[in-house]
């Protein structure tokens, strides 16, 4: 039986429901309080989020061990692979711990500073993921398409400069957050309703304007998530036209087949991204907050690691097999 929800301290309840119109100077920590709504049924839901978090820690740990443990996976596109275990890993590792602790115990108070330090790994990570993602697209669009070419065109060392570059241009562009939150002085509430300090969760609390913490959180998300949207939409429209060249049906669905574990992750990343962004930008008032809260615990905090973890690599005879068919459709022309 779940235990109930820890009682908070008179200090705590205080946080918990202020008075109208009150506001609080910076405070050293604030109450993280889950998924309003739910009360002792809070407890519950780590039956949902423990399973899916063990599941994540084993699946993307066994890739990351598979990947070093093997030699002859040492090559870009499982570097790749491994590349999203890590970040799969270190972004379900970042919210689950804290997540779970709420939901088993009640809400529960997290220092200042390190609020502000998830919010930066968090969505630094999510940047990551992102681009990792758009990175494999790129791989298995020059793999379908100059598979002769590939080993020149995409190499390790290529691969390591391009996830240094991505892990930079995560940190440049969301040392922001944090930093527009730390400007402000006083805040209405101590108690964030969410699941983990979100950059815009924490800047409702904050006393201000918070014009500049919206813009950019809409810019970001555009300029990331588009940017990588519109390159994987790209990638994958090369690979379309260069699996539908092939000629016979057999071939294509082989070539189809070792994207498909990709594609999941990509659908079960950006989906339920986009519906979390939509719901809380445009949707406050027909999805209910519990709701909107719940989803994207799950979905953009755990599927993602989850179907990583489930889904199967791609084949390690892929690049070769389209070696085989260009040849194969080379030599038929020539006859």
């Amino acid at each position: 039986m779940p235990p109930r929800a820890l009682k908070l301290c008179p200090h705590h309840r205080m946080a918990e429901a202020p008075q109208p119109n009150s506001t609080f100077p910076r405070p050293s920590f604030f109450i993280m309080a889950g998924i309003p709504g739910l009360g002792d049924a809070q407890a519950w839901m780590t039956l949902v989020f423990g399973p899916m978090y063990l599941l994540a820690l084993l699946g993307n740990g066994a890739v990351l061990a598979v990947v070093q443990i093997d030699s002859t996976l040492h090559q870009p596109m499982f570097l790749l692979l491994a590349t999203l275990a890590a970040t799969d890993l270190s972004l379900a590792t970042s919210i689950a711990p804290g997540l779970l602790a709420v939901l088993w115990l009640g809400p529960q108070p997290v220092p200042y500073a390190a609020c502000l330090v998830q919010m930066f790994f968090v969505h630094a990570l999510t940047a990551v993921e992102s681009g990792v993602l758009l990175a494999m697209a790129c791989d298995r669009a020059v793999a379908v398409g100059r598979p002769l070419h590939y080993p020149i065109l995409v190499t390790k060392a290529r691969v390591g400069y391009a996830v240094l570059v991505l892990a930079l241009k995560a940190v440049a562009i969301v040392v922001p957050f944090p930093l527009l939150v730390a400007q402000f002085e006083h805040f209405r509430a101590k108690t964030i309703d969410h699941a983990y300090c979100a950059h815009m969760a924490v800047a409702e609390l904050v006393v201000g304007n918070t014009w500049a913490n919206n813009l950019y959180g809409l810019a970001l998300s555009l300029a990331v998530s588009g940017v990588d949207i519109l390159g994987i939409s790209g990638s994958y429209g090369l690979i379309a036209h260069a699996v539908l060249r092939l000629p016979t049906r057999e071939a294509r669905a082989k070539a189809f087949g070792t994207c498909s574990s990709h594609i999941c992750v990509i659908l079960a990343f950006y989906v339920p991204g986009l519906f979390s962004y939509l719901t809380h930008r445009f949707g406050r008032h027909t999805v209910p907050k519990p709701v909107h809260i719940l989803l994207t615990s799950i979905c953009c905090c755990h599927l993602p690691s989850t179907f990583s973890s489930m889904g199967p690599a791609p084949s390690r005879s892929g690049t070769g097999y389209w070696k085989l068919s260009h040849s194969e459709k080379a030599s038929s022309n020539r006859q």
